[in-house]
């Protein structure tokens, strides 16, 4: 098992080395080349798939022809509905397409916000407010000059050339205001002549163009610092999530974990560094024979640290789940409702402890909290080769009978206590607030 890690790890670095030096290389190869190795499952895992989408979307954001925002949301959605094509069952790939989509929303919202609170703060008064509200130029003109008022209504100054306002301003350089007003009353041939005069034949478009390439920059300069914060963001769970090992187990406790990923590791061991405890490894039987001791560069960390280690088999978990003080699972991802998806054999530990009231904490990553409900819960489930269990020599076995072996269950949401995250300790109620704030809702079905 772990030289498989190892096999997984060692794609995905080769894959990054890869982006790193293809500057003449078409984006549309680095894409089929990740498609490729979700499809084969040499990328597998939350945290590998994770960093790959985060670091192809950054690609897509850079070098992908875009003019605004649409276009930009088009073609992160493209990439990530291919890459959701070739492995659905990663949900964090879905995930990390919906933050961006979300940060490529919230940028271009600041940036539109900016803009309108500029317009709002200039208080010059625009000609076309002066004709609306004539009553407004009192505060601008000086009284002499409009001291009555004639039969029409209007104002005249009181000398023999009346008072009038400098002439128009052109349209480009003026805000109008779109009222009903100025639609009836601006003519035709003033909004012609002027954007004619404020253009010109003398090449003046130039600077509008300039002007949407440097918005366009400035948003791209800002979705890639965000994408890299998401990539920061992945790299720092296990360290978060570790920090708060010293509230969760306390000493003598006897915790129980499940087939430990790196997280649950990392989680283990801070609490060892102040705590003296007893570690109950649930395992699967080896299904080879072979000599290696599951867990063996664990197991000797944590001997190291002065914590006693028990290896028990996933048939004899309720012989001890009485002594247990607590369950420790990782999650592969948290659906929207809490349901976990996790490794095989989780949901019968979780049950387990459930009966004997023991608590179950659940360790997870915010990339890993998915806005998916799952309706369909076999569709979260992956399987795997059932060649460990019945060989093909066994042929009237395998004529007759379907063999199945699961690699992740869902462990439903009624047997979990707590979450665990980078920003916290949760419960299964407040997860639907964490979605709001990671995940826009009309990105949620940008794969359908």
């Amino acid at each position: 098992m772990p030289s498989v890690s190892a096999d997984y790890a060692h794609d995905l670095e080769r894959y990054l080395r890869s982006l790193k030096g293809q500057q003449g290389q078409p984006l549309e190869a680095s894409v089929e080349k990740l498609i490729s190795l979700l499809k084969r499952r040499q990328i597998r895992g939350s945290e590998p798939c994770a960093v790959a989408t985060a670091h192809i979307l950054l690609q897509v954001v850079a070098k992908s022809k875009w003019h605004d925002v649409d276009t930009l949301l088009r073609n992160v959605r493209e990439t990530g509905r291919r890459l959701v094509d070739a492995q659905p069952n990663e949900l964090v790939v879905a995930n990390i397409v919906r933050r961006v989509l979300g940060l490529i929303r919230d940028e271009a919202a600041e940036d539109r916000g900016e803009a309108s609170s500029e317009t709002a703060s200039d208080t010059q008064i625009t000609p076309t407010e002066a004709v609306a509200d004539p009553s407004s130029l009192a505060h601008h003109w000086p009284p002499s000059t409009y001291a009555k008022q004639d039969s029409a209504g209007d104002y005249i100054s009181s000398s023999a050339q009346p008072a009038r306002p400098g002439p128009l301003p052109s349209y480009s350089s003026l805000n109008v205001p779109k009222t009903l007003f100025h639609l009836l009353s601006a003519s035709p041939s003033v909004a012609t002549d002027g954007l004619t005069s404020s253009l010109g034949n003398s090449g003046s478009s130039t600077p509008i163009n300039r002007a949407n390439r440097a918005q366009v920059n400035a948003l791209r300069s800002e979705v890639i610092d965000g994408i890299e914060e998401i990539k920061d963001e992945i790299s720092q769970v296990d360290d978060q999530i570790a920090a708060l090992a010293e509230l969760q187990i306390h000493p003598g406790d006897y915790v129980l974990i499940h087939q430990p990923s790196p997280t649950v590791e990392r989680f283990i061991l801070r609490a060892a560094l102040r705590r003296k405890f007893t570690v109950l490894i649930a395992t699967e039987p080896p299904r080879e024979h072979t000599q290696d001791v599951p867990h063996a560069a664990f197991r000797k960390k944590l001997s190291a640290a002065g914590v006693k280690v028990i290896s028990v088999m996933n048939g004899g978990l309720m012989a001890y789940m009485s002594r247990v003080d607590k369950v420790i699972l990782g999650a592969r991802v948290i659906a929207a409702n809490g349901g976990v998806v996790t490794d095989a054999g989780a949901a019968a530990i979780a049950r387990a402890a459930k009966e004997h009231g023991n608590a179950v904490i659940v360790l997870g990553g915010v990339y890993k909290l998915s806005p998916v409900n799952p309706f369909d819960e076999g569709s979260l489930i992956e399987w795997g080769n059932p060649s460990s269990f019945v060989n093909f020599s066994d042929g009237a076995i395998v004529r007759n009978t379907t063999v199945k072996t699961a690699v992740t269950e869902l462990v439903p949401p009624e047997f979990i206590d707590t979450y665990i995250t980078n920003l916290g300790t949760h419960s299964r109620d407040h997860l639907s607030s964490l979605i709001a704030d990671h995940y826009k809702q009309e990105d949620d079905d940008f794969h359908v």
